[in-house]
């Protein structure tokens, strides 16, 4: 089991940032910018070196939320990594040695109220609005940022204010539109569940040619249109919209086949078929030039999206929410655009490579500014805690690992997880486009799959927990009666809430920010960031070639 097959971690050339892999022992927060991997598969995420067999049972599976049947422009179908641990050669020797290590000590000499001032700290802005990272990346770069050696930034710099409006649109400290909106969805099963350490957010920005008018000037009605035409041609089906009149956009939205009040953007694409959709505003009259192309499953060329992960805080309640403290800010940018006949062609050429090279593992291609390449026109960029708390640009290394879970995998959708799992537009609050900080997960129903069972119920029973590595005492005491199988009641209390299931205990959460903020402390990153209560059990420090992971049936994501 893998993230990616091993040809698929090469990536698009970056200007500027061409670097073959190489292993050497650097101080990694003195050398951010160095292009070298002390870890060779910094790629492969420390969840695929899971044990997946029990001893006397049916065999743990929760490779198929990632290593599923794809979907066209995606042509990595990976069902077949459900099977076995087909890793090559470098790849076999687990160095995330991180999710070894007892915390236990740390955990037990860390007051509550310290970690709880901790996370309720602000690393992000302050009271005033001031983001000051992005006042040093402009104004004060230190040299060991400085990854091309030109005295400049050339990466993105941090400009979401997370001060959000009834539509989920963000505004800066000056109350001024960013682009960025916040959207509502379900977390991907596994490690993105709360219970397992960390909350999170995503935000997304279109370009500006998708947020004017034909007259090139601001419209929000234009970009609410636009980004519901954007979650259509993803989740390839329809999304409800506000009423607007087409008449003023000139683009049959609902395809009813007249200009007239459109209460949905219908997805209907089928170039083949000569049936095709179109962008409103000045994005139109791009289209219409080939300066904005559209395809389904496909984000419009220079789509942005952030993604800050969080320490849990907890209430007067004692509930679990997301807190103030950022442990990482993600940023991705689609830089290039990639046609199907594209996208076929490159896992034509993996699967060749795979099979001529097994044990091949090709560079990662980019910098810490500009980020790593997923090879499908993305790159990834962000920031991280340093051992004060404050954040820094994340290093080569430590972006190396973007580039499995986004790149040959065949979960995901143009690269990315959010919109798929966004809330329906037509019965969610502002129509799922929210921040948790404005409406909080309680609540909400548990996510169907197509055939009509709850995605996190089948989880549970295919991997016999909610976490990869099956050590979440609290979901397994809750869930599962003691001969495995699980508990009735506690499924039909989950189909209209997930918060039973996916929030950790005032207890769990505290002492998972506590184990994390060792990891920080350490600056230890590159060796795995998960918050480990406990060494893990359920993992090989080694796998053998051709090893299987004793699944006999596969199942699927989708």
């Amino acid at each position: 089991m893998r993230a990616i097959f091993p040809a698929a971690i090469t990536a698009v050339l970056i200007a500027g940032g061409v670097a073959a892999a190489s292993v050497a022992i650097e101080k990694q927060p003195d050398n951010l910018g160095r292009l070298y991997l002390t870890n060779p598969a910094a790629v492969t995420p420390p969840q695929c070196y899971t044990k997946t067999e029990n001893p006397g049972a049916t065999a743990s599976n929760p490779c198929y939320v990632c290593h599923t049947r794809s979907e066209a422009p995606n042509f990595t179908n990976d069902v077949d990594l459900q099977l076995a641990y087909d890793f090559a050669a470098p790849a076999r020797a687990n160095h995330w040695r991180n999710l070894f290590k007892d915390r236990s000590a740390y955990i037990a000499s860390v007051s509550d109220e310290e970690i709880l001032d901790y996370v309720r700290e602000d690393n992000y802005r302050t009271e005033n609005g001031r983001i000051p990272l992005a006042e040093k990346l402009t104004e004060n770069l230190p040299a060991h940022w400085d990854g091309n050696h030109n005295g400049r930034w050339d990466g993105y710099v941090p400009d979401v204010g997370f001060h959000f409006d009834s539509e989920g649109f963000d505004r800066n400290a000056d109350n001024k539109l960013t682009g960025w909106r916040a959207l509502a969805y379900t977390p991907f099963p596994g490690t993105f569940f709360p219970t397992s350490g960390s909350m999170d957010d995503v935000l997304i920005r279109l370009p500006q040619i998708y947020r004017n008018d034909e007259q090139g000037q601001f419209d929000e009605t234009v970009y609410r249109i636009n980004l519901a035409i954007v979650e259509a041609l993803i989740k390839r089906r329809d999304v409800a919209i506000d009423p607007v009149d087409e008449k003023k956009l000139q683009v049959d939205l609902d395809k009813d086949g007249e200009l007239a009040i459109a209460r949905r953007v219908t997805y209907d694409w089928a170039p083949l078929e000569q049936r095709y959709m179109h962008y409103v505003g000045q994005a139109r009259l791009a289209q219409q030039h080939k300066e904005a192309p559209l395809s389904g499953g496909a984000y419009p060329l220079g789509t942005e999206f952030l993604h800050s992960v969080r320490y849990i805080d907890v209430d007067a309640q004692e509930r679990a929410t997301m807190a103030p403290r950022m442990k990482e800010l993600r940023y991705a940018r689609k830089v290039r655009w990639v046609t199907y006949f594209q996208h076929r062609e490159l896992a034509a050429g993996e699967l060749k490579e795979a099979h001529d090279f097994p044990d091949r593992i090709e560079p990662v291609v980019g910098d810490i500014e500009r980020g790593i390449s997923n090879r499908r026109g993305w790159r990834y960029s962000g920031f991280i805690e340093d051992s004060r708390g404050d954040l820094r640009p994340q290093s080569y290394e430590e972006l190396a690992s973007c580039a499995g879970c986004h790149g040959a995998i065949g979960a995901n959708v143009d690269g990315g997880f959010a919109m798929t799992r966004k809330l329906d537009a037509g019965n969610s609050f502002q129509r799922g486009w929210y921040h948790w900080s404005q409406k909080a997960l309680a609540g909400l129903p548990e996510p169907r799959r197509a055939d009509g069972e709850g995605e996190y119920a089948h989880y549970l029973q295919q991997v016999g927990n909610a976490d990869e590595y099956r050590s979440n005492g609290e979901v397994r005491a809750h869930f599962f009666n003691e001969d495995g199988t699980l508990k009735t009641a506690m499924l039909d209390r989950l189909a209209d809430d997930i918060n039973v299931l996916i929030m950790p205990s005032r207890r769990r959460a505290l002492d998972l920010d506590k184990a994390y903020r060792a990891v920080v402390e350490e600056q230890s990153y590159r060796e795995g960031r998960d918050a480990v209560l406990a060494p893990r059990q359920n993992l090989y420090r080694e796998v053998a070639e051709g090893q299987k992971t004793g699944v006999e049936r596969v199942s699927f994501y989708r």
